[in-house]
């Protein structure tokens, strides 16, 4: 069996980068995703689902020096599931229950131009 999403949406905060103990970069940012439509009075309704991303390797080290805030990603990937299948549901240091979206990047194309982007860090990144 094979399990893919693909999201395209923009970066809702600063890409962040850390290093496993094996010296694997890994970077985490969230990705915003919209639906807009017209209910059944007549008024627009606008959905944001907010979808959790971890990029590993060489793309996690592009995707951290090439992506920011507002930046337009496609990302193909894994989605981690609870053991039911859905969001991943977790407690905050307040107490308060939170649920997440979370995906495993398998590949992620920058679809912004930036002017310090070499071209290469514009392309694909499948790994």
């Amino acid at each position: 069996m094979y399990e893919s999403i693909t999201i395209i949406g923009n970066i809702g905060n600063e890409p962040e980068m850390k290093y496993m103990p094996s010296g694997k970069a890994i970077t985490n940012f969230s990705v915003a995703t919209n639906q807009q439509w017209t209910d059944n009075n007549g008024q627009k309704v606008k959905k944001t689902t907010w979808w959790r991303v971890s990029v590993f390797g060489k793309s996690a080290e592009a995707c951290n020096n090439y992506l920011g805030k507002g930046s337009k990603v496609l990302v193909i990937g894994r989605m981690n599931a609870d053991d039911n299948g859905g969001p991943r549901v977790w407690t905050d240091k307040s107490g308060t229950a939170k649920a997440s979206f979370e995906i495993t990047a398998q590949e992620v194309k920058f679809l912004d131009s930036r002017s310090d982007a070499p071209p290469a860090a514009q392309d694909d990144l499948a790994f």
